[in-house]
């Protein structure tokens, strides 16, 4: 049987909305058919069960669609390897070398201090009154000296490399050539601080990579660049856009925000929830089959892709109860924001950190807080592979 392809992306749907083509597709029987924007057809997975067995089983390659002409959202080949795209054993030998700094226990540790980051930040807003942009002045710096204090990035180099990494995941009105510009100037910034660790020795994260490097042999010189440039522009614009998008929501719905202010001791529960139903980004780097695969009823053919959206799964009916409200008394909440499989969010400790004392933070030093303007005048990010409010100005 033939499907017909449908064009790729949806149109745009207003802030943190789903295009309603998700909530159709996974209703229905088997997977969608997309015309992908570049590189052709992919089969699109949107079912919760459908997404998990893409993301993790090893009949699936993310490693075959490198220097292919493979379905994509991004408008360039992908050439060069890095741990986003890496098969087993490579992505098991580059993750071990970072792993042990991303264990629960380890980023707990860092608690104190992000907490630290996370009152100086409320000081400077509250000290200037409203109004104030919680994106720029809470959410991207936070994120930004999270992951900048763990790598080792100085202060004088925060601001280029966000620029750049906002750049880099673009997938729509900015020339390919800016976007790869943006993409070499984050991989010669990370190149150099990675040439000072080798005449100054630091303990800090990159300390760790350029010693793998250089005394273990555990990596080589691209693999050292490309996984310090991935942890650098995911390790913030992620939590970023995760933080602001989530206060979005709540200030939206008030009767949310009166909870937390009540019940603070909800927050880490809250947190889960609102990563469930806050979508982050578009259908996923497509997965290759490496043999016949059935998936949800279809049967997907050796060689071609299938891309997921990990926010429709998310809101899968057959697996969470009122998928479309939010719940902080959500007793199963099995979601994947932060991945599944070999590629889960390395990182999803630090973000959770991040995001449990930020929330807890904003929510019980200002507890009036609300939007300066009409949600629906918030702008939002267009044309990124990355979701999330542009500003959100707030008053109190």
């Amino acid at each position: 049987m033939t499907i017909e392809a449908r064009p790729y992306p949806f149109p745009e749907v207003p802030q943190l909305d789903l295009a309603p083509e998700y909530g159709q597709f996974r209703r229905a029987a088997g997977l969608a058919r997309l015309e992908m924007p570049y590189g052709g057809t992919a089969w699109l997975a949107t079912k919760l069960a459908d997404v998990k067995l893409v993301l993790a089983d090893p009949r699936f390659s993310r490693a075959a669609a490198v220097g292919a002409d493979a379905p994509r959202t991004l408008p360039m080949i992908e050439t060069t390897p890095s741990i986003l795209n890496l098969d087993p054993p490579e992505h098991t030998r580059v993750r071990r070398v970072v792993a042990r700094t991303f264990t629960v226990r380890r980023i707990e540790l860092l608690r104190p201090r992000i907490q630290q980051v996370v009152d100086g930040l409320l000081d400077r807003i509250i000290e200037k009154g409203p109004p104030a942009d919680l994106v720029t002045d809470f959410a991207l710096p936070l994120a930004i000296t999270g992951i900048s204090e763990l790598l080792g990035v100085p202060e004088d180099r925060r601001s280029q490399f966000h620029l750049w990494s906002d750049k880099a995941t673009a997938i729509a009105d900015v020339p390919v050539e800016e976007i790869m510009a943006a993409r070499q100037s984050l991989e010669n910034l990370f190149g150099e601080l990675a040439e000072k660790r080798r005449v100054e020795p630091t303990d800090d994260l990159i300390g760790t990579l350029v010693s793998a490097r250089d005394a273990e042999e555990r990596l080589s010189d691209d693999e050292l660049v490309q996984l310090g440039t991935v942890l650098l522009s995911a390790g913030h614009e992620t939590t970023a856009n995760q933080l602001s998008g989530y206060v979005f929501t709540l200030l939206t719905q008030p009767e949310l925000w009166q909870r937390l202010r009540d019940e603070p001791a909800l927050v880490p529960t809250a947190v889960e929830e609102l990563a469930r139903i806050t979508p982050l980004g578009v259908v996923t780097f497509g997965r290759i089959a490496r043999e016949d695969v059935e998936v949800g009823g279809t049967l997907v053919r050796a060689g071609e892709s299938v891309v997921c959206q990990i926010a429709a799964a998310n809101r899968d009916e057959t697996a969470f109860e009122r998928s479309g409200e939010v719940d902080f008394d959500r007793e199963a909440n099995p979601h994947i924001s932060f991945g599944h499989g070999l590629h889960h969010c390395l990182g999803a400790p630090l973000a959770r950190v991040e995001l449990q004392s930020g929330l807890a933070a904003v929510v019980r030093r200002l507890p009036e807080l609300r939007l300066a303007v009409p949600a629906d005048e918030v702008p939002f990010k267009a044309g990124r592979l990355l979701r999330g409010p542009r500003s959100l100005p707030v008053t109190w």
